[in-house]
């Protein structure tokens, strides 16, 4: 029964997410932890606060202001003191400067108590950087901009 809780939660944020509302993403997560976009475009980085986390999303609808996420399977195990949660989610978007962003990212989370404690984001980087790219060359400057990060914790995220 948790885990199809936990299911239904990850989807509905998607949802919202989908409709622009990533504030219940934000109030999701813990009052310490780490979230990892593996790469070296814009939206990458490491953060660990809730004001970071938001910077990064208005950066992200910036860039692919429609932006849509299509789960495609969500992995949930452990207990609620210890959650793993694992997705496959596909991004569409129409991005800046009108062409078009499809790409497959995983994620990788942990949960305490229904708190994030960890996000570990990775996406095809080589599609990533295409379009950041392509949107640079269009005058959006923002695309190769330095990655959103703040100062990492010096404390374990998850364990």
């Amino acid at each position: 029964m948790y885990h199809r809780f936990v299911k239904s939660k990850v989807h509905s944020t998607f949802a919202q997410i989908t409709a622009g509302n990533w504030e219940p993403m934000v109030k999701a997560m813990a009052p310490r932890f780490s979230y990892h976009f593996y790469g070296d475009s814009a939206l990458s980085g490491e953060r660990h606060t809730t004001e970071a986390v938001r910077r990064w999303w208005e950066r992200s609808f910036r860039l692919m202001p429609s932006a849509t996420f299509d789960v495609l399977d969500i992995v949930v195990s452990g207990s609620p003191r210890n959650t793993s949660i694992a997705t496959a989610v596909a991004v569409h978007a129409t991005l800046a400067d009108g062409s078009s962003y499809e790409n497959i990212f995983n994620q990788f989370m942990h949960m305490k108590w229904g708190r994030v404690t960890e996000i570990r984001t990775l996406e095809n980087t080589e599609v990533l950087q295409r379009a950041m790219d392509r949107l640079a060359a269009g005058d959006y400057e923002e695309a190769h901009a330095a990655p959103i990060t703040d100062e990492p914790a010096t404390w374990p995220s998850h364990k």
